[in-house]
């Protein structure tokens, strides 16, 4: 490990840059030693209750950051959300992300215009990162035993439209939240979150960025919700900050260990980066003519990348939507108090394309280089919207949304179980489901089957679950019965489905077809639904 003198004047213990041996080893020795030096890299509090793991991730930040690769081909493919792949061929998939420095405002009632939920061709990921969520200590605690507001509002928005919450990761004001449509969850695998903080030189996590990473058809992508130090004059610590978290972060992944080993990692939050030297009144006389080209050379996010090899490595949209800070709130007026904050794009998104080839300190090829296997199953990302939505007025900030278009050929496209109901489904008679376990995987005693009601918002919201198989694990291709007890079954009927759920790989891996569960005849005896006699309700 050696002392790193930072642009910002700053001293941090930091490894040496990855893509050696040598790196990997005193990256470790930092990790094990991380309490004792500048800055931590967080790691999540399990503890499993019931069959589901409740992750409780306290103060701690990531940062990173994106950009849109320039004009790339692109092959047409169906649309993922169809659930249809095109045998050997490309297949796009869209994404949709929001970041938004919500400044501990509760969440309005109405995010519809936010998520585009009626856009075609239809969504297939949701990636919403906050910042700035209320964390005040009593807030902080309720949040960690149930769900937030803020991710209230967008699971009840987009359940009812197929969309399950993937995963989420909080560190105080930090919050990420992935959401994926019904169809994609058993080919979401190896999901993981993480955290770094940089606040008051590393012990706080009021700054610092989430992440969370997972393959996706098999293709290894991650997310990271960042929040860099803020103010005009701190934009090389803005650069460190990115750079050491980019660094310290790592995953329990072989194959894509760290951040940039993924290939394709998105980065957005608020960066907190500046427009410089322009005094107010041209800024904003800039902004109202809408010539935005203007002030783009004085943009310190794009001056920097100029200088910094790390970050000509992201892309990112042009900044043609107005600077998202700071606004008076409940309007469009730029603020207008006594500290008259200049106008800011301190809130953005970028992308990057891992390298075929990262060359190591040493001009040698890297560890971390792409594998033979990465060119025949590639990825593409072609950005198709950046602006903001300036409708919102419940923050300081305006949400920033960029649309992306994924084009992919699925390394594979068969579940890792197969979940079947078996006869009729009432309450009035013990049920029966069968499983096939159908590619190896790190099976446990603790995985579990839910019922879900269509509509289920994540893989907590079951109605009931059994355990799998209890006195040994499953060989694969065998068909295992389990029975669901008749009293656990829903008397009300409804469309259901059924979802393996891996503790290992922290996902559902296998989901039934909708099937039908009947209205139970105790649904009546028990007054939940009334008798009906000759056409008339009794």
């Amino acid at each position: 490990m050696f002392r790193f003198k930072s642009r910002a004047g700053c001293v941090w213990d930091l490894a040496p840059r990855r893509g050696t041996a040598e790196r990997k080893v005193k990256a470790t020795e930092k990790r094990r030693n991380s309490q004792t030096t500048g800055l931590t890299v967080g790691k999540q509090i399990e503890s499993l209750d019931s069959p589901l793991e409740i992750f409780i991730i306290c103060a701690q930040g990531v940062c990173s950051f994106f950009q849109t690769p320039q004009e790339r081909d692109t092959a047409k493919g169906e649309e993922m959300s169809t659930g249809r792949f095109r045998s050997g061929g490309r297949d796009k998939c869209r994404l949709h992300m929001v970041t938004w420095n919500v400044a501990t405002a509760e969440p309005p009632e109405d995010v519809s215009s936010l998520l585009q939920l009626d856009v075609q061709p239809p969504t297939d990921l949701y990636v919403i990162g906050l910042q700035e969520v209320s964390s005040s200590p009593v807030r902080f605690i309720s949040d960690l035993l149930m769900e937030d507001s803020w991710s209230h509002v967008f699971m009840d928005t987009l359940a009812p439209r197929g969309f399950i919450k993937v995963t989420s990761v909080r560190m105080q004001g930090l919050l990420l939240l992935v959401f994926a449509k019904q169809v994609h969850l058993p080919y979401i695998r190896d999901i993981q979150t993480t955290y770094t903080r940089t606040g008051i030189f590393g012990y706080w996590g009021n700054k610092g960025g989430v992440s969370v990473r997972f393959s996706f058809y098999g293709h290894m992508v991650c997310f990271l919700n960042c929040h860099l130090a803020a103010h005009m004059n701190y934009a090389l610590q803005r650069v460190d900050e990115f750079e050491y978290i980019l660094e310290a972060q790592d995953f329990d992944i072989s194959e894509s260990p760290h951040v940039l080993d993924h290939k394709v990692v998105f980065c957005l939050g608020d960066l907190n980066f500046r427009i410089a030297d322009h005094g107010l009144h041209f800024l904003r006389s800039s902004i109202n003519s809408g010539r935005l080209n203007l002030l783009w050379s004085k943009d310190q996010l794009l001056m920097m990348k100029k200088n910094e090899a790390f970050l000509q490595e992201f892309e990112e949209g042009p900044l043609n939507f107005k600077p998202t800070y700071k606004f008076d709130r409940n309007s469009d007026t730029y603020d207008t108090s006594g500290k008259k904050r200049k106008p800011a794009w301190t809130d953005r998104i970028l992308w990057r394309i891992k390298p075929k080839d990262l060359p190591s300190e040493d001009d040698e090829k890297a560890s971390t280089s792409t594998t033979d296997g990465q060119d025949e199953y590639p990825i593409m990302v072609t950005q198709d919207k950046y602006t903001s939505d300036m409708s919102y007025g419940v923050s300081d900030h305006k949400p920033v949304i960029a649309t992306f278009s994924l084009e992919l050929r699925k390394c594979f496209d068969t579940p890792m179980v197969h979940i079947s109901p078996v006869g009729v489904w009432s309450g009035d008679q013990d049920a029966v489901l069968t499983y096939t376990v159908q590619e190896d995987f790190m099976s446990s005693t603790w995985d579990w089957i839910g019922l879900y009601k269509v509509g289920f918002k994540s893989a907590s919201d079951y109605e009931t679950f059994v355990w799998v198989r209890e006195n040994e694990l499953p060989e694969t291709n065998e068909v295992i019965q389990i029975s669901v007890d008749k009293d656990e079954i829903p008397l009300l009927g409804g469309q259901y489905v059924l979802g393996y759920y891996s503790t290992n790989m922290g996902s559902i891996i296998g989901l039934s077809s909708n099937f039908q569960i009947l209205e139970s005849k105790r649904a009546v005896m028990e007054g939940l639904v009334p008798e009906i006699i000759n056409g008339i309700n009794k």
